[in-house]
């Protein structure tokens, strides 16, 4: 087991996104080579604009250890977490963050650069092509639906 693999899962949650018409980001949380929660975005299902997959996958894993700190978890996102999702997870202090495609727009590093405590080690990159191609296709479909 290894970040390709546990990212592979949360491109999974995306696609799952995508095919109930939400924005297709998924998240998965791991300890000691467990997935221990998984989530993708559901703003739309639950009409709650803090519903973001981060935010979920964060809940269920706090709800399935019994406690709110994530530590010795990593979390692997198929976008960069927006502002938001990062305050939540510093918050729950998760020791390793890693994300496929950086959000240009409202990533958290585009927004207010480096938010997050420097003990979170931080990977990006791996799979962001297929990340950013399934962000291109929701979207795209959005603008035409013909596609």
């Amino acid at each position: 087991m290894n970040d390709l693999y546990y990212m592979k899962l949360a491109i999974e949650e995306a696609k799952k996104a995508f095919s109930e018409d939400e924005v297709p980001i998924g998240a998965i949380i791991v300890s000691r080579n467990r997935v221990i929660a998984r989530a993708h975005n559901m703003t739309e299902t639950l009409n709650d604009v803090t519903a973001h997959a981060e935010i979920l996958a964060i809940t269920a894993a706090e709800n399935f250890i019994g406690g709110k700190y994530l530590r010795d978890c990593t979390m692997y996102v198929s976008l960069e977490p927006c502002v938001m999702c990062s305050g939540a997870i510093a918050w729950s202090q998760l020791s390793k963050l890693v994300y496929a495609a950086k959000d240009l727009k409202k990533g958290y590093t585009a927004v207010c650069g480096n938010i997050l405590h420097s003990k979170i080690e931080i990977v990006t990159g791996i799979l962001q092509l297929e990340s950013e191609a399934l962000i291109k296709d929701f979207f795209a479909r959005k603008r035409n639906p013909k596609i």
